[in-house]
């Protein structure tokens, strides 16, 4: 683990209300985490009555964020990848610059997953974790923003009004680029906010023009460049939450004011860590790299562009499994990509499809119309790879 850095570097005191936390803060805050009436239950479903006891006990004193990660974090994923997964893997490691910050820019598929398994797996491979944007809807309870903020997660601030949101993504901006540019350390950010229901992986332009709000570089190439953009693509085999994605593409088509309450969230978190993953995979794609070129387009144009080069990296780079193909071909209705599954896959994924509709409760419930949506969900990123390649 020779390349970790045993410290947090500070930010300016603008940024007290979002930071992540300090090394400093360590220590008190993991003990006021571990008195949480909630947090033995879940150690002893991660780990079993006995182990979480032994776990608790046995806890060294930590004093440093790395500590944290090390004798907490990744000691939990490893359990919980034993329990949900049938493989976890990073590939395209050799894309990062260890003396450099970047912006890993990934698709979104897990509340929680995303960032933790990419950083464990940065951690294994000796590679500095991330610091990862965390929307602050999903701070049900005052100790999970502290458990996140100790854990290098940063607060993305998802209310008021339009002017505040204006002054909420310049702030957001400024710590990015401070993050990244002075303090040369690694941000994960999701293409997106919020999943893409359906796997259809796309950027918001919101999330480039915010990344730009900041910049004092003398250019708008110059800008995208000096933040290290490392596109990263996520394919998780089974997908835990895929029924309860269509359950609220239902619920938004039949009441298009349809809005999540705190309790939905609190259930996609809890289903999307606890349930069968199957294969998952993390690729990084080589750093973006734009010419001068693209400061004589017009300044949306300059947006989308950027954006759509971090989608084609990620729609390039998924590693597929066959459920992606057999999804694809059924929601198609050719044989496209027969080469890449046999005919028990078909029958299996099937029968997986059937049960992900039964397990969907709501009145009015459209089988049809659900399963239509679970097939787009596995379906789209081999989709997308296809035209990515036809490019």
């Amino acid at each position: 683990m020779s390349n970790h850095r045993f410290f947090t570097m500070k930010v300016p005191a603008e940024f007290d209300d979002i930071r992540a936390f300090y090394d400093e803060e360590t220590s008190s805050t993991v003990s006021e985490i571990l008195q949480q009436p909630q947090i033995v239950p879940i150690l002893r479903m991660l780990l079993g009555d006995d182990n979480a006891e032994y776990f608790i006990k046995n806890l060294p004193k930590m004093s440093t964020i790395t500590d944290f990660q090390r004798e907490v974090i990744v000691v939990l994923l490893t359990a919980l990848e034993y329990k949900t997964c049938k493989s976890v893997n990073l590939y395209g490691c050799g894309n990062i610059n260890p003396g450099s910050g970047h912006i890993f820019m990934s698709n979104h598929r897990d509340i929680v997953l995303d960032s933790a398994f990419l950083n464990e797996h940065l951690f294994f491979k000796g590679f500095d974790t991330t610091q990862i944007g965390i929307g602050n809807n999903l701070l049900i309870y005052p100790w999970i923003e502290k458990l996140v903020r100790v854990n290098k997660s940063f607060i993305v601030k998802r209310d008021g009004g339009i002017k505040e949101q204006l002054l909420i993504s310049k702030q957001l901006s400024r710590y990015i680029r401070y993050v990244v540019c002075h303090n040369k350390e690694s941000v994960w950010l999701a293409q997106r906010e919020g999943r893409a229901k359906d796997s259809d992986d796309r950027t918001q332009h919101s999330v480039i023009k915010m990344l730009d709000m900041s910049s004092d570089c003398a250019s708008f190439a110059e800008s995208m460049n000096s933040l290290g953009i490392l596109p990263v693509a996520i394919n998780y085999e089974y997908d835990p939450c895929d029924y309860l994605k269509a359950k609220e593409l239902q619920q938004k088509r039949d009441n298009p004011g349809f809005k999540k309450t705190p309790a939905d969230d609190l259930l996609s978190m809890q289903t999307g860590i606890l349930g069968m993953k199957g294969r998952v995979s993390f690729v990084i794609a080589p750093q973006l790299e734009f010419s001068a070129d693209i400061d004589d387009m017009p300044r949306q144009d300059r947006f989308t562009y950027v954006a759509e080069a971090v989608d084609k990296a990620i729609h390039a780079n998924y590693i597929l499994y066959p459920n992606n193909y057999v999804a694809a071909d059924l929601l198609m209705r050719e044989n496209r990509f027969a080469g890449k599954y046999e005919a028990k896959d078909v029958q299996a994924f099937e029968r997986y499809v059937s049960s992900r509709v039964a397990m969907v409760n709501l009145p009015g419930k459209d089988e049809a119309f659900l399963r239509d949506k679970i097939l787009h969900m596995y379906a789209n990123p081999a989709i997308n790879q296809l035209r990515s390649q036809l490019i």
